[in-house]
C-alpha cells in the first residue's frame, strides 16, 4: 500500500534536513538500495553508495548548503519534491560565489516506502552561471 500524503510529507521534510546536515551517507538512506537518482539527464548515481557520492560532491562543493522544500506535489504514480538550493561556492576549487537555484525531483517510491527512482530537473545553464558570477 502506497505511503499516505501526511506520511510522504513527513518524509520529504527528513529527506530536505538530511541535504542540510552535511552527511551526504543520511541523503542515501532515504532511497531504497538499488534506487537511482539521475539529475538533469546525466548519467544516473545506482545505488546508495553512488547516491552518497552524488550528495557528497554537492555538499563539498557548498559547505553553506541549504535545501528547503517548496513544494510536495503526489500524483497517482510518482511525487514531485520541489526545492530551492542556496549555498556558497566555498569548497575545494570554488571561487566564493553564492547560487540561488530552484528544480524538482521526481520520485517513484519503492514498495519498502523509500525511493526507487528519482529524477532531478533544475537549470543547468542558470547554475552555471550563478557559480561563475553569483546571484
Amino acid at each position: 500500500m502506497p505511503m499516505d500524503a501526511a506520511k510522504l510529507r513527513d518524509f520529504a521534510e527528513c529527506y530536505t534536513a538530511a541535504w542540510c546536515s552535511q552527511d551526504p551517507g543520511s541523503v542515501a538512506a532515504f532511497f531504497s538500495p538499488e534506487a537511482s537518482l539521475t539529475v538533469n539527464d546525466g548519467t544516473a548515481a545506482v545505488g546508495r553508495a553512488q547516491i552518497t557520492e552524488l550528495a557528497r560532491s554537492f555538499m563539498a562543493a557548498f559547505p553553506d548548503l541549504k535545501v528547503v522544500m517548496d513544494d510536495l506535489r503526489l500524483a497517482a504514480d510518482r511525487t514531485e519534491y520541489h526545492w530551492t538550493l542556496t549555498g556558497t561556492n566555498g569548497g575545494p576549487g570554488g571561487n566564493g560565489h553564492r547560487v540561488r537555484i530552484s528544480g524538482f525531483e521526481e520520485w517513484r517510491m519503492g514498495k519498502d516506502d523509500l525511493i526507487a527512482s528519482s529524477l532531478g530537473h533544475f537549470n543547468a545553464a542558470e547554475y552555471q552561471r550563478q557559480l561563475e558570477h553569483g546571484i
